[in-house]
């Protein structure tokens, strides 16, 4: 049974209906040891960890190579693989309006600008285990490869043959991924951070993965840039009365499958509705293959809440800021778009009842990657603009230093920084000393 709270007029806060997770110390000490023992041996701890936990032996191929990618793409469903150039389209289409051209101001005498600049190595996460994420390779891949990204590597877990699944060799393929490292969990997040003997140090980690994967990416950032610290996913989905209650119970049990720990949340103005979306979910879940996961997810993260009004609804959304938020509000006395800028809290949001979330999650364009666990109040999505950096530059000729040389003296020495201003006296003094022997 999906837990039911009234909102009228209550003014809830997002841990009153999302609780948060508890920090497990013994992941983070787990992970703690398997980043320094990578760290320390290289290879040799990759594969040992791999054999271990993932039972396969990848002795002497720790790495495929772009030829290998394409060979073993091959082998993918053609299905799939013309679905995934689909998907590719327009995930390129909709990233390639995000890249930035840097800037050069010029004037007295002084040129300042900005440069963007591609990172060299990025790795990208791609969870294994119980499902496959050719999806999660686009995602990752093709902002990347927008920005400039001269070398891609995927890390992912491999099967007990120690093989890649075609399905990720077909998206990798798409993408224009340049290796994929057969390795997964923390043990892939430390190679990634510090190198090894075939494993070169990445710049950024970006993908999603387990509590572990999450740990990981956590105890390195500094060493290597991280694009978040993701949280269970999570969906909220407003929809009034007038939805179909088995559209929506869809919709929850797709966020469900995700994970035990994944939130569905639905808020709506009829309770009625509630009711029936719950019968539906009742109904429906046994039909999917997944029904355990999805059964104990909704069991213990599913939340119907009742408002007054839609306005209301969004209000209590924007203070949950979820991952992603589906409005269902097409009708002809409710469309989407006027609601929209009233969402000020969301990782990414699908308007209407033709738009639910596996539709970004796939295909539609906007990156899947999401801020979660509220994050959405300050972070964005996954975009071009995370695989760049910005590098300033300024240029000053003698005039310009002899004119701006006054303001700056007087700032460093309000800062009692007096060998800032000596920089700049002496080169003045000696400026003006040259003009006046000249």
């Amino acid at each position: 049974m999906i837990k039911k709270i009234y909102a009228k007029g209550r003014r809830l806060k997002r841990e009153d209906i999302i609780q948060p997770q508890p920090e497990k110390k013994v992941i983070s000490d787990a992970v703690r040891e398997i980043i320094e023992n990578v760290r320390r041996h290289g290879d040799e701890a990759l594969t040992d960890y791999t054999k271990k936990f993932d039972g396969a032996d990848v002795c002497g191929s720790l790495i495929i190579d772009r030829e290998e990618i394409e060979k073993g793409a091959q082998n993918a469903d053609k299905r799939l693989t013309e679905a995934l150039e689909r998907a590719a389209a327009n995930i390129k289409e909709f990233h390639e309006k995000q890249v930035q051209t840097g800037y050069m101001i010029s004037s007295d005498g002084i040129v300042t600008g900005q440069r963007v600049i591609p990172l060299e190595t990025v790795g990208i996460y791609v969870p294994g285990g119980t499902a496959r994420y050719p999806s999660t390779v686009l995602m990752n891949c093709i902002p990347a490869k927008i920005a400039g990204v001269k070398n891609i590597m995927i890390t992912t877990p491999p099967d007990r043959d120690g093989n890649i699944p075609c399905e990720i060799l077909a998206a990798a393929k798409t993408a224009g991924a340049d290796h994929i490292v057969k390795a997964g969990g923390a043990q892939a997040i430390a190679a990634l951070a510090y190198g090894t003997e075939t494993i070169p140090r990445a710049h950024k980690i970006t993908g999603p993965g387990n509590a572990y994967v999450a740990e990981a990416k956590n105890q390195v950032r500094g060493i290597v840039d991280i694009d978040m610290t993701a949280g269970p996913s999570e969906v909220v989905i407003i929809a009034c009365g007038k939805n179909s209650p088995t559209h929506i119970a869809l919709d929850m049990l797709a966020q469900a499958e995700h994970d035990r720990m994944a939130s569905s949340i639905l808020i709506t103005d009829s309770e009625s509705f509630a009711d029936a979306v719950q019968n539906e979910t009742d109904r429906l879940l046994s039909s999917i293959p997944r029904a355990e996961i999805a059964g104990a997810s909704l069991e213990e993260n599913g939340i119907m809440i009742i408002t007054e009004n839609i306005c209301e609804a969004i209000d209590l959304s924007n203070e949950i800021a979820p991952e992603h938020l589906e409005l269902c509000a097409d009708m002809p006395d409710h469309n989407p778009f006027d609601y929209l800028p009233l969402i000020k809290n969301a990782g990414s949001v699908f308007l209407g009842r033709n738009t639910p979330t596996a539709v970004g999650d796939y295909y539609a364009g906007p990156n899947h990657t999401l801020p979660t666990s509220g994050t959405a109040r300050f972070s964005s999505p996954l975009s071009v603009e995370d695989f760049v950096k910005k590098s300033a530059y300024t240029y000053y000729t003698e005039d310009a230093l002899i004119k701006a040389s006054g303001d700056i003296e007087t700032i460093a020495r309000a800062e009692g920084l007096d060998a800032h201003a000596l920089s700049v006296t002496k080169r003045r003094a000696d400026l003006l000393k040259k003009r006046g022997a000249q």
